[in-house]
């Protein structure tokens, strides 16, 4: 593969914005998960801390125009697409401001301005939304490509299968995405499937099945590109496994029983995908340490705004009950 962007080419324009969205997506977790245990975000909630690259290097190379499709654990997504996050902090606290008016909360967010077509709920369900969007594309020949964001446990599904099959033989524009971060839901990944990368399906549909890993966020744009440039092209889908690790549970009552404290550590230590980011720009000479901390106290406030921006919005009237439900 050419390589798009290579690690000493990147400019520290580029650095900065790459590592300030990922910071932005992890300050954004860390702080809707105090305020869910402080019990002033109802429902539960999935967080994608640890999954930063996947979505920044994804999301950096499509156009406003692209699609994506998210799920259950879509909060870095819609940020890294362009979703404004005041409107995601105050659709979390379910306000009237918030970008689904407060009705969908956090694994419902969707933001068409910027080409996010939402998140879903359902494990699977949004690959054949997603090919639904690609081929409206193909066929009314709009040329955007879509990308849909899954996990491993939805290679699983009856839905993935049918959305590759379709995808294959009418050369749609999309790339199927998984997030394999080794766990679906309680269930070890090499208990679930009997092949080593989960990428080999895709050659059953006539596929490229690509494994990378998905902390390396320059791996993860130089493959998505060749993907997004060949879906462009009109030569069809192509399916990547990004490897990756949630920091934290499937969700805010799971206990992590079913691992060590001591896989969690080696994964924050040793394939942090921040740390690793800004490892390559330390070593290219693009960041100090004050320009780090700098980053960090601005995305600090950005987030903290986008805090008091939702705890000062009103919350829906019940006059609002029945609005924006059907189509």
């Amino acid at each position: 593969m050419t390589k798009f962007l290579a690690k000493t080419d990147i400019s520290k324009e580029k650095g900065y914005s790459y590592l300030h969205q990922m910071l932005l997506i992890r300050e954004f977790e860390e702080t809707v998960e105090k305020l869910f245990m402080k019990g002033k975000i109802h429902g539960t909630m999935h967080l994608c801390i640890g999954q930063e690259a996947t979505a920044v290097g994804v999301c950096s190379l499509l156009n406003q125009t692209d699609k994506i499709i998210t799920n259950h654990r879509g909060h870095g997504h819609s940020i890294a697409k362009g979703t404004n996050v005041n409107k995601m902090m105050a659709e979390l606290l379910g306000r009237e401001t918030g970008i689904c008016q407060g009705k969908g909360g956090s694994m419902h967010i969707a933001d068409l301005d910027v080409g996010n077509l939402g998140a879903n709920g359902i494990v699977a369900a949004g690959l054949p939304i997603g090919v639904g969007a690609a081929l409206t594309s193909k066929m009314k020949e709009l040329n955007y490509v879509v990308v849909c964001f899954f996990g491993d446990g939805a290679t699983n599904e009856g839905a993935f299968h049918e959305s590759l099959n379709l995808a294959s033989i009418w050369d749609l524009p999309i790339i199927f995405l998984c997030e394999n971060n080794q766990y679906a839901m309680s269930g070890r990944t090499d208990e679930m499937f009997n092949i080593s990368n989960i990428s080999e399906r895709g050659g059953s549909y006539g596929i490229p099945g690509i494994t990378i890993d998905g902390n390396d966020l320059f791996e993860v744009m130089n493959t998505t590109k060749e993907a997004i440039d060949r879906a462009r092209d009109g030569k069809g889908p192509t399916f990547i496994e990004a490897k990756t690790y949630r920091w934290k549970g499937h969700s805010r009552t799971d206990a992590r029983k079913y691992r060590t404290r001591e896989e969690e550590n080696y994964w924050k230590e040793n394939n942090d995908p921040i740390k690793n980011l800004i490892s390559v720009l330390k070593e290219n000479e693009l960041i100090s340490d004050n320009e780090i901390s700098e980053i960090k106290n601005t995305v600090k406030i950005e987030i903290q705004k986008a805090l008091e921006y939702a705890e000062n919005s009103p919350e829906p009237s019940i006059d609002s009950l029945e609005n924006n439900i059907y189509a």
